[in-house]
């Protein structure tokens, strides 16, 4: 009988910087062309299991580690990191952290680079892995001026053209749009069908189950707690901390008290205009990268007091170089964006940062801080606020987002999501007027995000809200106005529940309906509104 590729035995680790263990006594083992989804909340362990298989832990991050970690039947604390990583590949949560190269082709070429192959053999595979991923028209592009979603297929590229017996993947979904997140899902069928093993980490566990995993893995505090089929997924989990599918969540939410009701912005002016003109306009707004490629074409729409934007559309459609256009970090080649009446062309980005505050979609491009603490202290410090009224925004912006106990940790040090959740603490705390979030659930669990936009919306202080996502149920729950952006343009720009219910739009803007959208247009002549599946549980 061959070796298992991926063995795990009584394996527990401790970092050296932490008091109790992240991982505790897990053993499980993973057959030849199988695929394991592992879910979880925030925190539990699932990225630290994934940096014990691939030779990380030991080697990069230190600690006190016990049990064993066989990779083809062989024992990985015996493996020098260059082998490892030729038996196990790995496709990081943030793309950011892994890409290196310049152009594309140079990216996916540097593993079989550092294998030492020959220069044909190393432009086949790296070829041959872009043609899989169908992304060869990226191959001369430079990785800077990707989206994070083509970063994604990149990083991707890149590890199976080392082609790994076993594949890690850390939030493989997390930067990508709908339709993009679902030919993924499918290629990864291909691969586990193909004969390779997959352990993917991922929160959006409803997508992933379209896919028919062979197994579900969930962790709670470091430790399994169940590991078995998908259907006994269903009545093993937490349903607040893995995001199930609506009438799943609607069904078991029926039973416990209902959820509060939300109360937008205080001052919403939902799409009708404001008294004082609107804070932003784009008045036929274009631009681009290079003389040859426009990236937005005729912008012209208005962000008004009380707006609470979801702006949705596929990966490379101009979403995050729009945004960027409302906070002056990019001037239009043509037309003009004016906030609170001001041409952004004769305004500095400092300037703008008072009105608009922007989390990035990277938190990697906004942490630099020794401390969360001194991180959030850092705008609101430049900006002139009282020593007092630091004090008090980094503490309520930590309260916000549930890190309130790890205020003297090092930003980069923490997980993904975690350092996803500083840098959208960090704007809190400055009082923009605006906030303005790219992504802003990317690699949160389901509790997490509920818990920090319920709070964000609910903030006295902001006049208008716009966030970037591909989460469709992110618009569902919590937008008033939908804009959706498809090449370089504006497609659609409304109401929710009139721009949401136009699936074949959707579709032609590569976003793909839910469960819990169908079940709110389901229920929309009882309701009047869209509402969360918890409340849908109680009608």
């Amino acid at each position: 009988m061959s070796e298992l590729p991926l063995v795990v035995e009584n394996l527990s680790f401790r970092y050296r910087d932490r008091k109790g263990a992240a991982i505790n006594r897990i053993s499980f083992s993973a057959a030849k062309g199988e695929l394991l989804l592992l879910a979880g909340a925030s925190g539990c362990g699932k990225t630290t299991l994934v940096r014990c298989i691939n030779g990380l832990i030991p080697r990069s991050y230190k600690g006190e580690i016990t049990g064993k970690v066989l990779v083809g039947g062989q024992d990985n604390n015996g493996l020098p990191l260059s082998r490892i990583s030729q038996i196990v590949g790995t496709v990081l949560q943030d793309p950011e952290r892994q890409i290196l190269g310049t152009k594309v082709i140079n990216e996916v070429a540097f593993g079989l680079e550092n294998m030492a192959l020959a220069r044909a053999e190393i432009l086949q595979r790296a070829d041959e892995a872009l043609e899989y991923l169908n992304i060869f028209h990226l191959r001369n592009r430079e990785t800077f001026n990707l989206s994070g979603g083509e970063k994604q297929k990149v990083a991707l590229a890149g590890v199976l053209a080392m082609r790994p017996s076993v594949l890690l993947l850390d939030e493989p979904l997390a930067s990508l749009d709908p339709a993009s997140a679902l030919e993924t899902l499918s290629m990864v069928r291909r691969l586990v069908d193909e004969g390779l093993t997959v352990l993917m980490v991922e929160h959006r566990v409803e997508d992933v189950l379209k896919i028919k995993p062979d197994r579900v893995m969930y962790m709670s505090e470091g430790e399994i707690r169940y590991l078995g089929d998908a259907e006994g997924l269903m009545s093993a989990v937490n349903y607040s901390e893995v995001k199930l599918p609506a009438k799943t969540i609607a069904k078991r939410a029926a039973s416990d008290p209902a959820p509060a009701q939300i109360r937008f912005l205080p001052a919403s002016a939902g799409l009708g205009e404001s008294a004082s003109g609107p804070l932003v306009r784009f008045e036929n707004v274009a631009f681009g990268y290079d003389a040859e490629r426009e990236v937005l074409h005729g912008i012209s729409l208005d962000i008004k007091k009380g707006d609470v934007i979801a702006i949705l559309g596929p990966n490379g459609a101009g979403k995050t170089t729009f945004v960027k256009h409302a906070i002056g970090l990019l001037k239009p080649k043509a037309g003009q964006v004016l906030v609170n009446g001001r041409n952004t062309h004769e305004a500095s980005v400092a300037e703008i940062a008072r009105t608009l505050g922007y989390v990035f979609q990277s938190p990697s491009h906004m942490l630099f801080a020794p401390t969360v603490r001194e991180e959030l202290a850092f705008g609101p410090k430049n900006l002139k606020h009282s020593p007092e009224a630091i004090e008090r925004q980094v503490k309520e912006s930590l309260a916000i987002v549930n890190l309130s106990d790890q205020e003297q940790d090092a930003p980069l040090s923490l997980s993904f999501g975690q350092q996803k959740r500083v840098s959208i603490a960090a704007i809190l705390a400055m009082r923009s007027k605006i906030l303005v979030m790219d992504e802003p659930t990317a690699g949160q669990d389901y509790k997490n995000y509920l818990g920090f936009m319920d709070a964000i919306i609910q903030l006295p202080g902001f006049e208008a809200i716009l966030f970037i996502t591909h989460d469709v149920d992110l618009a569902v729950i919590y937008a008033n106005r939908v804009i959706l952006v498809a090449d370089g343009a504006v497609q659609a720009d409304g109401k929710p529940e009139t721009v949401l219910k136009d699936y074949e739009l959707l579709k032609a803007c590569r976003v793909v309906p839910t469960s819990l959208l169908d079940l709110n247009l389901e229920l929309l002549p009882k309701t009047g509104h869209f509402m969360r599946a918890e409340a849908l549980g109680h009608l």
